[in-house]
């Protein structure tokens, strides 16, 4: 009883510090606390009510700890941080005889520099956003040199490759933390209101996820068209197919939405030829899981059925659970959209906030889950840094790999072949 009491009052500080600054920023919260620890001090020495102030002093403690686990990034302003010093300071005066306040305070300041050290060093060396080939020109007159490598060459294993993609998803997502993902709903807020919040930042690391997802795609699809000849492009679609199968097996539903989507592309998906090869009913059952009918109902009960195998899993194989980042957000999209932040008495409407937290809370416990498979640099460096083509080249190359069928592709194989001509 008295773990679950502990666990629903952690719940409530996360949702109430999460969905806090859609009303009122941090920093201004942070003082509202400071000054009612100065009223409550004062008031309980008065009436030298010793276990009362305890107990306060208690409870201020957890929520700052809390506050500084779960949020630190809102303490990396000075004036916030010396707001903080000053509560701190205040409460440790409460414990000046065994001193155990202090030592709690002193920890969980280290913490918090710790964490914001290591955010901060993200942010400095966060990746370059890569840029797809733009040389179609050079694309038109020559085929890839045959010592050029491709995916194959570096691993041909559909299974390790999954693996290999999970480890960059983990990293990736373990940079993204809750005040990221509620800055949506706060920017979401100002835009409905025709103004602009001054402090609403680019949330660099939700963009460098968004943009690992659309780079996969895009090699998978560079990966597929660029081969020449037709049994080797079909090896390599069945190839992706199995890998996607393994990102579903292990939990990793971003890789292998990434994946299908890549197929999906118009330059892959054109290649009757091709696909007439692929031995299909593996590609079926992926698509069947990722059937966006019913709101993706399918993909749902496949991630309520990862949840739960983490949920009481004795090894990180089965903890890992990594959802289809877009769709999360727009799930938390949707929940503030359809749902007002006040209820009609004008009080905020807490029921609302606390799902918001409850799917937030999940993304957080998923992303701190430690990859267990063996990193291999030499994969995960062909996966972050090989070239990936434009759309425009990936329809030259589709097109010179499996010429236009149809007036329709003539005529755009000829718009885009004259295009390029002249820009070249």
């Amino acid at each position: 009883m008295y773990i679950l009491q502990k666990t629903m009052r952690r719940t409530y500080i996360f949702t109430f510090l999460l969905s806090s600054r859609i009303f009122i920023p941090p920093y201004d919260l942070l003082a509202k606390v400071g000054q009612i620890c100065t009223k409550q001090k004062q008031q309980l020495e008065a009436e030298t009510e010793k276990a009362k102030l305890k107990s306060f002093t208690a409870k201020i403690i957890q929520l700052l700890k809390e506050w500084t686990e779960a949020f630190p990034y809102d303490f990396q302003d000075e004036k916030v941080m010396k707001e903080l010093k000053e509560i701190t300071h205040r409460i440790t005066q409460c414990d000046e005889e065994n001193g155990t306040v202090k030592a709690t305070i002193t920890q969980m300041t280290q913490n918090l520099i710790l964490s914001l050290t290591t955010r901060n060093q993200f942010q400095e060396i966060r990746e370059k956003f890569r840029q797809p080939v733009t040389d179609k020109g050079t694309i038109l007159k020559s085929k890839p040199q045959a010592s050029q490598k491709d995916i194959l060459s570096v691993c041909c294993d559909p299974l390790i490759l999954a693996q290999q993609l999970t480890h960059i998803e983990l990293e990736r997502v373990s940079n993204i933390y809750p005040e990221d993902l509620m800055q949506i709903v706060s920017h979401m807020d100002s835009l409905d209101n025709h103004k602009c919040r001054g402090d609403v930042t680019k949330t660099y690391t939700l963009e460098a996820y968004d943009n690992w997802f659309n780079c996969l795609s895009m090699l998978v699809a560079t990966e597929i068209c660029r081969v020449v000849k037709k049994k080797q492009r079909t090896r390599m679609v069945e190839f992706f197919i199995d890998v996607a199968r393994e990102c579903f097996n292990i939990g990793n539903f971003n890789s292998m939405m990434a994946i299908i989507s890549g197929m999906n592309l118009s330059p892959v998906a054109r290649l009757k030829k091709t696909w007439s090869k692929v031995k299909t009913a593996k590609f079926d059952v992926l698509e069947h899981h990722m059937d966006p009918s019913s709101n993706f109902c399918n993909y749902r009960t496949a991630l309520q059925g990862a949840a739960q195998r983490s949920q009481t899993a004795n090894s990180s194989r089965e903890k890992i659970v990594i959802p289809v980042f877009n769709l999360f957000i727009k799930d938390i999209y949707f929940l503030h959209k359809i749902h007002t932040n006040r209820l009609p008495n004008g009080q905020i409407n807490f029921k609302k906030f606390w799902e918001i937290s409850r799917q937030i809370h999940d993304f957080m416990t998923w992303k701190q889950v430690e990859c267990p498979f063996d990193k291999d640099k030499k994969i995960q460096s062909y996966l972050l840094t090989a070239p990936i083509y434009s759309e425009e080249a990936l329809f030259v190359a589709s097109f010179e790999s499996e010429g236009p069928e149809n007036h329709m592709e003539k005529d755009s194989w000829k718009t885009l072949r004259t295009t390029l001509l002249n820009r070249a």
